[in-house]
């Protein structure tokens, strides 16, 4: 009879643990990712929390619990894809700059779908430093890309909540992955 209660926990945790099934967004005419089918498009007051910057991201989408988070942000660059290379040390620079901590898994220029990107994967902390704060800090996840098509840079994103990693890293490296511009 344990035997039995076993397995039957085994299968619960099982399926409580299943990767989320992707379907394909068309972000516009010429990118599209696999993204979670009950993601949804953030609403204009998610974004203005979650992306404070003046430059608002050309699309970001949640998850139902609205915990993990996919954007995409758009903006003009003079660099061209031939200088990611040596962008990514900036990146890379501007990343330790923004956590308290931060702790690369990955950190290369990789080619996704026949284009090159920087693709950055990490865990981060962010810790309220003022004196008087009692805020715990921010521990995540992320997945964040890089690429220049003509005058643009792209940034892809991808945040988890850290406590939510080792269920979802698989899953964030398929959907970062699945980047897809035409040419």
């Amino acid at each position: 009879m344990r035997y039995l209660a076993f397995l039957v926990i085994i299968l619960i945790a099982g399926v409580a643990f299943a990767a989320p099934k992707l379907k394909k967004v068309n972000i516009t005419k010429e990118i599209s990712i696999l993204l979670p089918k009950d993601f949804t498009p953030m609403t204009d007051d998610d974004i203005a929390r979650e992306y404070p910057a003046t430059t608002r991201p050309l699309a970001a989408y949640t998850s139902p619990d609205r915990n993990i988070d996919f954007s995409l942000t758009q903006k003009r660059s003079t660099f061209r894809e031939r200088d990611l290379e040596m962008l990514r040390e900036f990146y890379k620079a501007n990343l330790v700059e923004t956590f308290t901590n931060i702790d690369f898994i990955r950190q290369e220029v990789t080619d996704i779908k026949g284009r090159k990107f920087i693709v950055f994967e990490f865990v981060s902390k962010l810790a309220d430093t003022r004196v008087a704060s009692n805020l715990k800090p921010v521990q995540q996840y992320s997945i964040v890309q890089y690429t220049i098509i003509g005058n643009q840079l792209q940034i892809y994103t991808l945040h988890v909540p850290f406590m939510l990693k080792n269920d979802w890293q698989k899953t964030a490296r398929e959907i970062m992955g699945s980047v897809q511009i035409k040419k």
